[in-house]
This record gives C-alpha cells, structure tokens and sequence, in this order.
C-alpha cells in the first residue's frame, strides 16, 4: 500500500428538490443523458436520493448541489452542500 495523503475526491452532482417532506432530509431528482448503444440516442434517466438537510432550508423546485457521505440512515448517504438556485414558489 502507499502512503497516499492526497483526499479522495467525493462524488458530487445537481439535482432539483422533489420533497422536503422529512425532518432534515429531502429527495432530489438527478436527471442524466445517456447514448443508446445500438440506436445512439441520447436519453434522459433520472435518479431520487435522499440528501441531509440539516437546516431545513430547502423547499421543493430548488436546484441544489449535493455530496456523497457515510451512510446516515439505510436510504441516506448525500448531504446537501448548497443551493444553487431557489425556485420561484
């Protein structure tokens, strides 16, 4: 093994919140494009994860960005790092 000191870079994506619902947690859509391998399209495919919102401060239609953590619950391992943009509601 070698002695690495550099940090492993943490995964990190946008999402649009779907529901705050829970108490310091909310569900955010990531929406992706992937190319159809025989046709070469490119098609949407969306993923729900349920990020920690530790102030409560997001409110369904934000664009928020999130970051993988150490699994908080059994469905809770992202963590919400900031807003991006506020939804007009």
């Amino acid at each position: 093994m070698s002695d690495n000191n550099e940090k492993q870079t943490l995964r990190t994506v946008e999402g649009r919140v779907v529901s705050n619902k829970m108490d310091k947690t909310v569900t955010v859509l990531v929406e992706r494009q992937v190319k159809h391998a025989l046709y070469g399209k490119y098609i949407k495919r969306s993923t729900k994860l349920h990020a920690h919102d530790a102030d409560n401060a997001c409110n369904e239609g934000d664009v928020v960005r999130v970051t993988e953590i150490a699994p908080m619950s059994k469905t809770k391992n992202w963590r919400v790092v900031e807003i991006v943009t506020r939804s007009a509601g």
